[in-house]
């Protein structure tokens, strides 16, 4: 969220650095994403004339049209489809595990239905292999 309000009022990090007390190197930090002390943003909340709340929001959106998204796998570019948030995706992964342990158990009531567990297995491996390589390609 720093960069953006930086970039939004045409800053650059030396400026934002002089302005706020912080060192460019902090600046640095922050923006790549490691966490600020309480000090730097209230320092930077005050240079912004905003709350630290929104300073510490995250913005988390695919750009979907850039060549860098296009260049992914498809698969990737499939499973990723409405989806913005890394959690969502651990969400639907814990989930379709829970469905596949649950047709299993009540396959010792009704066999037919345990056709169907390991089809809910794949879907919550496919999900972690998705997140595995959204959190090495760096996409959240």
């Amino acid at each position: 969220m720093v960069k953006k309000l930086r970039e939004q009022k045409h800053w650059s990090q030396e400026q934002l650095s002089i302005l706020s007390g912080i060192s460019i190197r902090t600046i640095q930090r922050i923006e790549s994403g490691n966490r600020a002390s309480l000090e730097s943003l209230k320092s930077l909340a005050a240079v912004f004339d905003t709350d630290i709340e929104t300073l510490q929001k995250e913005i988390i959106v695919i750009d979907k049209n850039t060549e860098e998204w296009k260049a992914k796998p498809w698969w990737l570019r499939f499973n990723l489809f409405g989806i913005r948030r890394r959690e969502n995706l651990i969400l639907i992964e814990k989930l379709c595990l829970l469905v596949g342990l649950g047709l299993w158990g009540w396959g010792f009531f009704d066999p037919h239905i345990t056709t169907l567990a390991p089809v809910a297995f794949i879907c919550a491996y496919l999900n972690a292999w998705t997140v595995r390589k959204g959190d090495r390609d760096k996409i959240w």
